[in-house]
């Protein structure tokens, strides 16, 4: 139901954009969030936002990402800018969705997209 794409190898201080695009026969979208796991971590929250479009972030990631989404595609993206090694990671977008047939919303993630930030 979620793919994610855009990760990719950057230089320190770089840029890059994450998609998620939710697909299948969805009724209603909910929260929508990315979280990332770096390697020998827990998965974090990265940030998240809400179907009005209220945003929260982690603290490291303040300032220097920014999510958003388009309702109608059924996508979130994260604007990832001041990049830095710590930020390496595999990135997850994940989303509450019900779908057709379904009274209620549940969570789904996507398969993941590597960020990797070299100094």
């Amino acid at each position: 139901q979620l793919q994610a794409s855009g990760g990719g190898l950057v230089q320190a201080g770089g840029s890059l954009r994450l998609s998620c695009a939710a697909s299948g026969n969805i009724v209603d979208i909910n929260d929508m969030g990315w979280y990332r796991q770096a390697p020998g971590k827990q998965r974090e929250t990265v940030a998240r936002i809400t179907s009005g479009g209220d945003t929260n972030y982690g603290d490291s990631v303040k300032g220097r990402f920014t999510i958003s989404r388009d309702n109608a595609k059924k996508m979130v993206y994260m604007e990832m800018n001041s990049l830095k090694p710590e930020d390496t990671a595999v990135y997850y977008c994940n989303a509450e969705l019900r779908l057709a047939g379904s009274r209620y919303l549940r969570n789904y993630w996507g398969q993941g997209t590597l960020v990797t930030v070299s100094s």
